[in-house]
């Protein structure tokens, strides 16, 4: 026990090292209380599999038919490639806030602060996102009349309970995500069972047919649009880079954590969204827009009314589980800019409780800026959707800017010199990852043809310019990348950026 002790020890100040030789020598500091499965589970709700299926399936059934399940796999063999890019970058600088020192190292100050904003950005509005989308849920599981009141205080209750376990440290948001991946992997085990066996209507071969699915069109476009199902769902294994401070070994254990989490998280979203496929009784419905909601359709007829409030709780655990992971994304990413000086109220943000050992401030705008999203839909319903309608572009936009910079800093002679390397596999897949991420990127804002006028058909690409239009005005007013003494640029051999350059 003791010889363990001391091994668990010196990965401590191994880690400790590796990070002051990566310019960040600063006390207090994070506790390196997360376990690996404890990483894999950030990764895992975040990227939640049931929020993220219930929550797009009627959408993706109607674009696509049951042959939309497909996507599931292309798009995370398209995430399985960010993924092992990130994993080598990681492995190189495992510091906590992820995609935003990650480009910073790669690129330089002024990319890097174009990432983080981006990002940033991205993370809070998907908080309101999801913990809106909870609000049906809430309202039904306690018998409250649905409607915009019940589900504005139940999202902005959700994001309240969660700030408060996030505020209680690294150690509960572990147990808190652990507990969020076994009963989300143990509902959508037990559900989809029960679906397949006592619920189902259709055989295997329904998934080989569009049953009328973009019909008078190519059906291509049907299908590649109907990929938004795997598009939502397929991030938040980022999320355990951005805690990169906070586990032992991170070099080693964080890239594993990543690839784990899309393989346990793909796995379980594939067949959740099989077991809903076989249940639903009338695709034509769900096609024609007859059948809004043919989740809830399907999960009261085959669990009636108490087992449908037994689902429910689950599927809420599932919510929360996701909101937690994402604000404790959202919290060390406005903590790493601050504690770089580079974001407006850095001094608060940059703030550390050492009796808890999180940033504090950082958490508190990872719950305020989303609850305050939410109430704007009391003014307007339509200013809630123009926002939201960024949150998935604002993460690929994210998750590109890395890869492309990986990929730029490659040909220039970069080589990751963390535990985790593609070796000889590294340029091709790094060049797959980005032809995959722009693809994605493509189908997200690519006009759906609503009839609503080309502000909706074409609402996505223009909150993402929105953003990062106010991001450049932003940067090039206050010159926010000039703050701060933190390294910058410094993977190219040879190139540490300073000052103004890029």
């Amino acid at each position: 026990m003791q010889h363990t002790s001391q091994q668990a020890g010196d990965v401590q100040d191994d880690d400790a090292a590796h990070l002051a030789s990566l310019g960040y020598d600063y006390d207090p500091a994070f506790k390196r209380e997360m376990t690996f499965w404890g990483n894999v589970s950030l990764g895992f709700t975040y990227l939640s599999p049931v929020v993220g299926i219930y929550s797009l399936f009627a959408t993706a059934l109607g674009l696509g038919g049951p042959a939309m399940i497909w996507n599931l796999l292309i798009v995370g063999f398209g995430q399985w490639l960010v993924a092992s890019v990130f994993g080598e970058v990681v492995s190189s600088y495992p510091v906590a806030g992820g995609v935003y020192p990650w480009s910073r190292r790669l690129w330089g100050r002024k990319w890097g602060w174009m990432n983080g904003w981006v990002y940033l950005v991205a993370l809070l509005v998907t908080i309101a996102s999801v913990a809106y989308g909870a609000g049906p849920y809430v309202a039904s599981l306690l018998g409250l009349e649905p409607g915009e009141a019940a589900t504005i205080i139940a999202a902005l209750v959700l994001i309240a309970v969660a700030t408060v376990l996030n505020l209680c440290g690294t150690r509960v948001l572990s147990v808190a995500a652990m507990i969020g991946l076994i009963a989300e992997l143990a509902g959508a085990i037990v559900v989809g069972l029960w679906l397949l066996l006592f619920d189902r209507h259709h055989d295997l071969s329904v998934l080989f047919h569009s049953f009328g699915a973009g019909a008078g069109n190519n059906y291509f476009w049907a299908f590649a649009a109907s990929a938004i199902i795997g598009i939502f769902m397929y991030y938040g294994f980022e999320a355990c880079g951005d805690v990169a401070e906070e586990i032992k070994d991170p070099t080693r254990r964080v890239p594993r954590a990543m690839r784990t989490t899309i393989y346990i998280g793909g796995a379980a979203g594939f067949f959740v969204c099989l077991s809903l496929l076989l249940a639903v009784p009338d695709y034509g419905a769900v096609i024609d827009g007859t059948s809004a909601d043919p989740v809830t359709s399907v999960l009261e007829a085959g669990f009636g009314p108490v087992g449908y409030r037994i689902v429910l709780g689950v599927v809420l655990i599932s919510f929360l589980s996701c909101v937690l992971s994402l604000q404790a994304a959202a919290s060390r990413l406005a903590f790493s800019m601050g504690r770089d000086r580079i974001l407006p109220g850095w001094h608060l943000l940059s703030r550390f409780s050492e009796s808890r050992h999180v940033p504090p401030y950082a958490l508190l705008v990872a719950g305020i800026v989303p609850a305050l999203v939410i109430l704007a839909s009391i003014v307007s319903a339509d200013a809630l959707v123009y926002i939201i309608s960024f949150a998935a572009m604002g993460m690929y936009v994210g998750f590109q800017m890395v890869v492309l910079a990986a990929l730029r800093a490659r040909l220039l002679g970069w080589r990751p010199s963390g535990k985790f390397r593609l070796g000889g596999w590294g340029l091709l897949i790094n060049v797959l990852a980005l032809v995959w991420g722009i693809t994605g990127m493509v189908v997200m804002v690519w006009p759906a043809g609503s009839g609503s006028g080309w502000v909706v058909d074409w609402m996505v690409l223009l909150s993402a310019g929105v953003v990062v239009a106010i991001g450049l005005v932003y940067l090039a007013i206050a010159k926010p990348h000039l703050q701060g003494d933190a390294p910058a640029g410094d993977a190219v051999p040879g190139r540490r950026v300073t000052g103004a350059a890029v």
